[in-house]
């Protein structure tokens, strides 16, 4: 797992660096290619990781984790906006983050050493997609979890070209405001790892999606929209 992630995240620093030079759309399209590769080996290595090994509040704070990188990057684009340097100098300025990471995990690498099994005792083997997709309600959980990734995917990519293009709002503060999203979810996670010690996870999940349904209905209110026109 850790070599794996050191490579990923090696992938997305070369593709973010592709990005800020871009000359045309095709080529921001070859760059996106290693860019989802990395970032979903990313995301199935660790997560793997984490659920074979630790607890669902391990699960929650390092998804948290994944928020505080998330939040800070709208805010590293909204800096190089405003100080007039460029889209392709924000692109350019986290390609670098990822690579001083990289170099983090390429040293920390023999540090990788398979901690206790939370489920530990059982005999545990790879399980085929099939046998996967077999299991009484699997079908289901990808469902919800491929419409959790259009509602957060959506948001977090076109939140800010929503409130300049349709709103006027500068590109500086739009790229701010974007970044308000992610905190929400950083927030909310690190709150849901101390949750998990009182709620199962049923019961999390049916507070998840009460709280989303306020929130879509929030929006459905009527009246100005107060973030847009700030």
């Amino acid at each position: 797992t850790g070599l794996v992630t050191a490579v990923s995240v090696a992938m997305t620093a070369a593709a973010l660096f592709g990005f800020s030079i871009s000359g045309g759309f095709a080529m921001l399209i070859v760059f996106a290619i290693p860019y989802g590769l990395g970032a979903g080996s990313v995301d199935a290595s660790l997560n793997n990781y984490v659920a074979l090994h630790y607890a669902s509040r391990h699960m929650s704070w390092l998804h948290c984790m994944w928020g505080v990188g998330a939040s800070v990057g709208p805010l590293i684009m909204s800096a190089a906006l405003t100080a007039g340097r460029g889209w392709q100098s924000g692109y350019r300025d986290i390609s670098y983050i990822q690579l001083g990471l990289t170099l983090i995990l390429l040293i920390i690498l023999p540090l990788w050493k398979k901690p206790q099994s939370a489920h530990e005792g059982e005999t545990a083997r790879a399980l085929s997609l099939r046998e996967i997709v077999s299991i009484r309600g699997a079908k289901e959980v990808m469902l919800c979890f491929f419409c959790y990734c259009a509602l957060e995917t959506t948001a977090g990519l076109w939140a800010s070209s929503y409130l300049t293009l349709t709103k006027g709002v500068a590109a500086g503060t739009a790229a701010s405001f974007a970044s308000l999203f992610y905190i929400g979810i950083t927030a909310g996670r690190a709150a849901c790892g101390f949750l998990t010690l009182k709620f199962n996870d049923t019961q999390m999940i049916r507070m998840g999606q009460c709280i989303l349904a306020a929130g879509v209905l929030a929006l459905l209110l009527p009246g100005p929209q107060i973030l847009a026109l700030s």
